[in-house]
């Protein structure tokens, strides 16, 4: 049915239901049937066609409009609407257009303010980006006109409704047994992890099944920009958000902020979900006073750009600190970094494991403890490989020590 009909049909229910009371469900479906069935324009509409039209104005009314479906189905991870007309998702890795498409602009900001509202957010064109996530705990990005030139954009990443575990990972080939008995490892043995990767690589995925690592007796606080973290295995669990500055542009709270305080939180553990400006400096400064096992995200293409990264982040927080200064603090707060990356098939695979060392002639020095090899691609064009041992040995091992945790090549090695 073309869009003006459908926009005709919904304009009659509306009409119909006094919206200043509180109707249900129940009565919305009620008046949307009745008003298919008499509109003459339906009656050349089967049985589906007419359901279908149904749920599209239910959901205009009381959902997200065409963004209701998409939210609710469960074989898509992301949603990308850049303006009205142009919509497009993610299916198994890859990107296609959807055929549907919001009625006018406006629709697509009423939406919007839907959207923030209920995440406690606030967008417009003052403040015209804004991070919120959806009541099924999905991330939403939302940038406005005049940044956003081609009307309101929203990106939506959506999560299973069971956290995926360390098994899927195995039978999905993105690590191997033997590398996630060792990252186990690390993590009862309160070593600093790092995980790396670009957009999409699985980042928070892994944050999470490392969290299930950690013994449920801990005191553990998350510090992230947009909440996405399911830890489900610690009862004394403290889970902080941060906040945007008010219509005066004040009163702002940020990941700085939250690291700040929740050193006077009594934290066993602190986990940052994803550092990406001068904060990077008060994560560092936590790694470094007492609060070993944290876990924290960066963006980055590899291990040694993470490193790079990090400096800049710290140089970023206004505070004129030596090169040589920096690059100490991260190599002794950061122990090991696990870098994620999309090979060409769409997959997600830990591509290393990376062991930080000391500084070396002003520089730090890393050594790959795990890497993917590849080995070819089988008749679908899926890339066959596992992620090997380098053969080289995890050289600083105390905190595993003191942990009486003993790694299976150091008893080969006698």
């Amino acid at each position: 049915m073309e869009n003006l009909k459908k926009q005709h049909i919904k304009q009659l229910i509306v009409e119909r239901l006094d919206l200043t009371r509180d109707i249900t469900d129940e009565e919305i479906l009620k008046t949307i049937d009745e008003e298919i069935l008499k509109n003459e324009s339906c009656n050349d509409l089967c049985v589906w066609q007419k359901l279908e039209l149904q749920k599209e104005i239910f959901h205009s009314i009381r959902g997200l409009d065409v963004l209701q479906e998409l939210v609710e189905r469960k074989d898509i991870t992301e949603i990308m609407i850049n303006g009205y007309q142009d919509i497009f998702v993610e299916q198994a890795g890859r990107i296609k257009r959807w055929p549907k498409q919001f009625s006018s602009k406006e629709k697509l900001e009423d939406v919007v303010q839907q959207i923030v509202s209920k995440a406690n957010r606030v967008v417009n064109e003052a403040s015209p980006i804004v991070d919120a996530r959806l009541e099924d705990g999905s991330r939403v990005n939302v940038v406005l006109p005049p940044v956003a030139l081609d009307g309101a954009t929203i990106t939506i990443r959506k999560f299973p409704e069971k956290p995926m575990d360390m098994e899927q990972l195995i039978a999905n080939g993105a690590i191997s047994k033997e590398a996630s008995e060792f990252l186990e490892k690390l993590v009862r043995a309160r070593v600093n992890v790092f995980v790396s990767g670009g957009t999409g690589a699985g980042k928070t995925t892994l944050l999470n099944i490392l969290s299930n690592y950690i013994p449920s007796d801990e005191r553990i606080i998350t510090i992230e920009d947009s909440a996405e973290l399911q830890i489900t295995k610690i009862d004394n669990l403290v889970r902080l958000e941060t906040r945007n500055a008010n219509v005066e542009g004040s009163n702002a709270i940020t990941i700085r902020d939250l690291i700040k305080s929740s050193l006077r939180m009594r934290p066993d553990r602190i986990i940052v979900g994803e550092v990406r400006d001068g904060a990077a400096l008060d994560m560092l400064s936590a790694l470094n006073t007492g609060h070993d096992g944290s876990l924290s995200t960066g963006h980055a293409n590899s291990p040694e750009d993470m490193l790079a990264r990090l400096e800049t982040l710290v140089l970023m927080s206004g505070l004129e600190l030596p090169l040589l200064a920096v690059r100490r603090q991260i190599a002794s707060a950061i122990e090991i970094i696990v870098h994620l990356g999309r090979l060409r098939d769409k997959s997600r695979k830990i591509l290393k494991i990376e062991e930080v060392l000391d500084l070396k002639d002003g520089n730090i020095e890393t050594q790959t403890l795990y890497e993917f090899v590849e080995t070819g691609e089988d008749e679908n064009g899926k890339v066959l490989g596992k992620l090997m041992p380098t053969g080289n040995r995890m050289l600083q091992v105390e905190k595993l020590h003191r942990a009486g945790i003993c790694l299976s090549e150091y008893k080969e090695a006698g």
